[in-house]
């Protein structure tokens, strides 16, 4: 060590001579020998704790001394937890002590494993190159470095409360760095002028910094294209590579983080779609999909504030085109950010039409990725007149509006709230209640009672648009010609103890789910579009039933035993509940559905299920079948404990349980190789393809001598 070298570690760490752990280890009274010697003991320790295999040890004394404590993280922390919860539509969320516990948790380790990144590699043999005062001298400025920030090219300053993870290492940057300071030292020539000016201030930090942008700004100009490739790291496999693949980089993803990318992995796989590099390799991370199960948890860019930048929205949107959520999900994010940015502007500011149309959920519901409805949708209308921001967003008068059944009268166009009406043969009222219903995120009212006379000569109509729901309940023989139903049902429909549908004009846009309980017959039953569910339970009869092309949610056709007339849409976002069809004869099953149910299928000729499956096939009661197609992929289990007898049968290509538990007679089976699940046939549990396929060929002998 040269005494430029010292005199420059004391130019900088001035209280580095007077500190209390220089003189516990020199006695020396010559300042620069004393330096000299403590750096010289230092490197001797090091050195011996990595001889000695002690490095976990002299690890932790770096813990001890760098990493946050506990009691140092602040609570604006867990504040702005709360706040990004409540940003995603999550609603005010509470942090109780074991909540708090586990987030500090992670903060911790976190920050030990990023630093471990420095620690290995100053540690280790690739580091050689650097004298050992320059390591230090790298080290202590690593340890002032917080986020960096892309949009301003900086560091933010390090401190005690900091909760963020150590800087990334740069191998590149570091090397750099440290050659321009040897230069500087050594009186060589430094190309670069500004650099040549930031070197003799001898701040690690601000030399760091500006080599670091420069190598952004190369590799930006090298690479800065669409070309690239996706690299997927399946849930539950080994997160090293993908923390190891972003190290560098300042993406500002949390994922950068073990603690953090491992319970990631955990939860769902995990995309990442990286540029070529300098190098022309693909190895600058641009957007990174986490998924959480089969859904989207979240798409983040290298943008700031982790947003795509403008010419990486377009290879998202063709990555997911395929993902079951993409539209929700996208939906999701634009309804946040609008909500959020209403949030902020509704106390100082007049809300513009376009807002409050969507504050109102005129045109859609405002998504979030909460399981609740925002509660900031009803903490912002609370103060306002309603009935004044509906007539203004509809161009109504404000008496065209109701909010309540007191309000209602025959020329209301526009009602706001929960609907439920009782028919009665005998009676000429039909009772209309305004109830109040938490999950719609408005005040309704409770109580009064609004009195129509039920007369053939005089049918019963409804405003245009229910902006809810609306339940009519009919005892007795009611003439559903009488009911003219409204246009538009935002939320879910109910019409119970209607038992034919001649004459029933349903809405054109249901919102919700439509339960038709009582309806004994589809014909004359039109559905047009609807939002969830579909309830036709107590159906005995499909002929003349007309379904939509697609139902988002599950279809229940409980009672149905007969395939006749049943024409199935062409997609199911949800279950399809058929528990008691005895034939499925001429059925076409629709894409998309969640579970199949056709428990009471006890004998049929031919099986095709051909769409995919995604989670489970209820086939207990099918006892003989002659050529059973399965589909190429059932999220998790096929349930045919009770088959006997089946001619051919094609398994799946992927699932989690095939259970065969009784089948004893059987020509052929197709078996997927290699076989990634478990199959149970006649009492014994397969799980390669080899012994399946050993099992069914001596099986097929047996049957031969017989």
């Amino acid at each position: 060590m040269s005494d430029d070298e010292v005199k420059f570690i004391d130019r900088l760490y001035k209280d580095l001579y007077l500190s209390d752990s220089l003189k516990k280890h020199t006695t020396l009274k010559d300042k620069y020998q004393s330096i000299k010697e403590y750096i010289i003991m230092l490197e001797k320790i090091h050195n011996k704790m990595i001889e000695h295999n002690h490095i976990d040890t002299l690890k932790r004394m770096y813990y001890d001394k760098y990493v946050i404590k506990e009691e140092n993280i602040p609570d604006s922390f867990y504040k702005h937890q709360q706040q990004m919860a409540l940003n995603r539509g999550f609603g005010y969320i509470e942090l109780d002590n074991d909540d708090k516990k586990e987030l500090n948790e992670i903060i911790i380790n976190d920050q030990k494993k990023s630093l471990d990144i420095w620690l290995d590699y100053f540690l280790s043999e690739d580091s050689n190159y650097i004298p050992f005062w320059a390591k230090y001298w790298a080290f202590q400025g690593m340890l002032k470095l917080g986020n960096f920030n892309k949009e301003t090219g900086k560091y933010s300053k390090r401190t005690k409360s900091t909760i963020a993870i150590f800087a990334d290492l740069n191998r590149e940057a570091l090397a750099l760095s440290i050659d321009t300071l040897l230069k500087y030292l050594n009186k060589k020539t430094i190309s670069d002028k500004e650099l040549e000016t930031i070197v003799k201030t001898g701040s690690f930090q601000s030399i760091y910094t500006y080599i670091t942008n420069k190598l952004l700004s190369n590799s930006k100009n090298n690479v800065k294209r669409n070309e690239g490739k996706w690299i997927k790291y399946n849930k539950g496999s080994n997160y090293m590579p993908l923390v190891n693949s972003l190290q560098g980089y300042n993406t500002g993803w949390c994922t950068a983080g073990e603690e953090t990318a491992e319970a990631q992995l955990q939860g769902g796989d995990f995309y990442v779609y990286y540029t070529k590099d300098g190098n022309d390799e693909y190895k600058v991370p641009r957007i990174a999909i986490r998924m959480e199960g089969n859904t989207i948890g979240e798409i983040r860019g290298v943008a700031y504030e982790q947003n795509l930048e403008p010419e990486m929205e377009e290879i998202v949107a063709e990555k997911i085109k395929d993902f079951p959520d993409k539209d929700k999900y996208y939906k999701k994010v634009r309804d946040m950010d609008k909500l959020t940015k209403i949030y902020k502007k509704y106390l100082d500011e007049d809300l513009s039409k376009e807002e409050l149309r969507f504050l109102y959920e005129v045109d859609s519901k405002i998504e979030g990725f909460g399981y609740e409805e925002d509660p900031r949708i009803e903490q912002i209308i609370w103060n306002r007149d309603e009935r004044e921001d509906l007539a203004y967003i509809l161009d109504l008068k404000k008496e065209q509006v109701a909010l309540g059944e007191s309000q209602l009268t025959d020329d209301t166009v526009y009602y706001r709230g929960l609907l439920r009406i009782f028919c009665c043969e005998n009676s000429e009222q039909i009772k209309l209640h305004a109830v109040k219903d938490d999950s719609i995120g408005t005040t309704y009212y409770r109580g009064s009672v609004r009195a129509f006379r039920c007369e053939k000569s005089k049918p019963v109509k409804f405003p245009t648009i229910i902006d809810g729901s609306l339940s009519i309940i009919a005892e007795g023989n009611i003439d559903v010609k009488n009911i003219i139903l409204p246009k538009v049902v935002k939320k879910n429909l109910t019409l119970r103890g209607f038992t034919n549908a001649e004459g029933l004009n349903l809405p054109e846009n249901i919102g919700g789910y439509l339960s038709l309980i009582g309806l004994l017959n589809g014909k004359d039953l039109k559905i047009n579009k609807l939002g969830g569910d579909l309830y036709l339970n107590d159906l005995k009869s499909a002929v003349g039933l007309e379904l939509p092309n697609e139902i988002n949610g599950s279809l229940s056709l409980y009672r149905l035993q007969s395939p006749e007339g049943l024409v199935l849409p062409k997609k199911i976002n949800g279950d399809l509940l058929l528990p008691y069809i005895e034939s499925i004869r001429g059925l076409v099953f629709p894409k998309g559905i969640r579970t199949l149910e056709l428990g009471f299928l006890k004998q049929e000729e031919d099986i095709k299920i051909l769409e995919d499956i995604k989670e489970t096939i209820h086939l207990n009661s099918l006892v003989i079948c002659n050529d059973l197609i399965l589909p190429n992929n059932v999220g998790d289990t096929v349930v045919l404990s009770n088959l006997w007898k089946v001619k051919n049968l094609v398994l799946p290509q992927h699932a989690k349980i095939v259970n065969l538990d009784s089948l004893k007679y059987f020509e052929n089976i197709v078996i997927p190789n290699p076989l990634t699940y478990i199959v149970v046939l006649s009492g014994q549990r397969f799980t390669n393809y080899e012994d399946l396929k050993e099992y069914v060929e001596e099986h097929k002998q047996k049957e031969r001598k017989k």
